[in-house]
């Protein structure tokens, strides 16, 4: 327990995330679904409290729904928050020092894939955001990347951050490399709203949306989450696999790892 946990005031920052992802694909050949999700946002002080005496969730032993250090970003032998304040410290030179509130799917009866978690980083005062970092991992190799955004990079829209890069992760193997991102994300609040572009030679050729609205992290709302959503993690892993069959049936090129061409990743 750390100190500010020790002196930690109820209601939690945690929260249950509900809505809805989009994904649109505009070329070579259209694709797009929707589907609805619910994910945790939990402040990494706060975990182990919000899920105290929960029947069916933990953060401590195996469960229906599991909260595991391992799935997250390493090394697994360092407590996550201080692991993300690292990754933060060591591509911006500067530590955040406040709360660190991450944005994922849990481990449902053992399972466990995220396509990519947020980790919103924040100030002392626990309410100015001074980077995000996006947590990926890809498919079918589940190998994992961090991209770090700082706060003094971004553009400001409306509500909406704004920041642009260039890819260095292969993602899918519908996606080739030689893309850019541009990523606008609000504050998580009453609503929470992620929405990505990839970019090709200047030109849109995929888009994915993720518009949520915040619950208050109860007994009730965890209920819904394993009544309403039940195996969200197997869901995610069929809807993967699913929309890549149709990908592949639509005649859309696959692209190879760059660690089969090492000399094509430069």
């Amino acid at each position: 327990m750390t100190a500010r946990t020790a002196g930690m005031k109820w209601p939690p920052s945690s929260a249950v995330y509900e809505g809805v992802v989009r994904h649109r694909r505009h070329a070579p050949h259209p694709h797009a679904f929707t589907y609805r999700m619910a994910q945790l946002y939990l402040d990494l002080d706060e975990v182990e409290q919000v899920f105290a005496r929960r029947w069916l969730w933990s953060a401590t032993h195996r469960n229906v729904a599991e909260f595991r250090r391992s799935d997250y970003l390493g090394p697994a032998d360092v407590p996550l928050a201080e692991a993300v304040r690292r990754r933060v410290e060591q591509a911006t030179g500067r530590r955040p020092i406040g709360p660190i509130r991450l944005l994922t799917h849990l481990r449902y009866c053992g399972l466990v894939f995220n396509p990519v978690s947020f980790y919103y980083c924040y100030a002392a005062d626990g309410e100015t955001l001074v980077a995000v970092l996006a947590e990926i991992t890809n498919t079918p190799w589940k190998e994992r990347h961090a991209y770090v955004l700082p706060i003094e990079s971004a553009q400001v829209h409306g509500r909406a951050l704004h920041w642009t890069f260039a890819k260095t992760f292969h993602v899918s193997p519908f996606m080739p490399m030689d893309c850019a991102y541009d990523w606008r994300f609000t504050l998580p609040g009453e609503d929470l709203r992620v929405h990505m572009n990839v970019l090709r030679e200047g030109a849109r050729t995929f888009d994915a949306t993720l518009n949520l609205q915040r619950r208050p992290l109860t007994g009730a709302a965890l209920a819904r989450v394993l009544w309403r959503y039940p195996l969200m993690t197997a869901q995610v892993v069929g809807a993967i696999h699913w929309h890549a069959l149709r990908l592949w049936l639509k005649r859309n090129p696959v692209h190879d790892h760059p660690a089969t061409h090492p000399h094509d990743a430069d």
